[in-house]
């Protein structure tokens, strides 16, 4: 399967080999740079908290209550509180991996094969955190209704049960997709405009994608919340 989605992609790649392994190495030194990132800013934010907070505490109150009202309104006031953590990971990696992409200029780093560019431009990233939430949907599903969860396979009638698997293989895939296809286009909408035009020209598009790319974490992560909330209300519910 990740020889399959790994033939989808524009230009060359850099690849470390690894034993049977075959990494992508611009994706790993983005991803990692944007890991990085995250902790540094996470652990300075996170120190000589104060009741009247400064202005960087302010900040990370407000992007802490952001969050947390994605979670909430998707999965429900009792249950969201477990799933802040994973639902706000996803939202700063995915953010971070395509405002690393739009904003800072990789192709000014030579690489001996390929160019560093956001980690969400390239499937095997979008399809890994698709799978994530699988997983977690899934987990969310049994670990609150049990074995029970199943049953919402055959409900309202056992003639859905195709449909109703297919659903759980069409969400990632489309969760993936949406994000690969939205961050790749904006990256060479840049790059053609940025060969075809003055660097001034580009400017506006890049200010869009930014936006866009702000866009697609929060979509990725309000429908991550949605499946779980869903998984969660389960059989039992009814």
């Amino acid at each position: 399967m990740s020889a399959e989605l790994a033939s989808v992609e524009v230009g060359k790649h850099l690849y470390w080999h690894l034993g049977n392994f075959d990494v992508h190495g611009q994706v790993f030194i983005v991803s990692w740079l944007v890991i990085l990132v995250l902790l540094i800013i996470s652990i300075l934010g996170t120190q000589n908290l104060n009741r009247i907070p400064s202005k960087f505490q302010n900040f990370m109150e407000f992007i802490l209550e952001f969050l947390q009202d994605i979670a909430k309104n998707q999965i429900g006031e009792h249950e969201y509180r477990s799933w802040v953590p994973y639902i706000s990971t996803i939202f700063l990696f995915i953010l971070g991996s395509n405002w690393a992409g739009a904003l800072i200029p990789w192709k000014l780093i030579v690489l001996p094969e390929g160019e560093l560019a956001a980690p969400t431009n390239d499937i095997n990233t979008t399809v890994a955190l698709s799978l994530l939430t699988s997983i977690a949907y899934f987990y969310a599903g049994i670990n609150k209704n049990g074995i029970g969860y199943f049953l919402r396979y055959i409900e309202p009638t056992p003639v859905l049960l195709p449909i109703n698997i297919l659903e759980d293989f069409t969400k990632p895939l489309s969760l993936s997709f949406r994000l690969f296809g939205n961050i790749l286009a904006d990256e060479l909408v840049v790059s053609v405009f940025t060969l075809l035009v003055p660097i001034i020209i580009p400017l506006p598009v890049m200010i869009l994608g930014l936006f866009a790319s702000s866009i697609q974490a929060l979509i990725f992560s309000t429908l991550s919340a949605a499946y779980i909330g869903e998984a969660m209300e389960g059989h039992g519910d009814h």
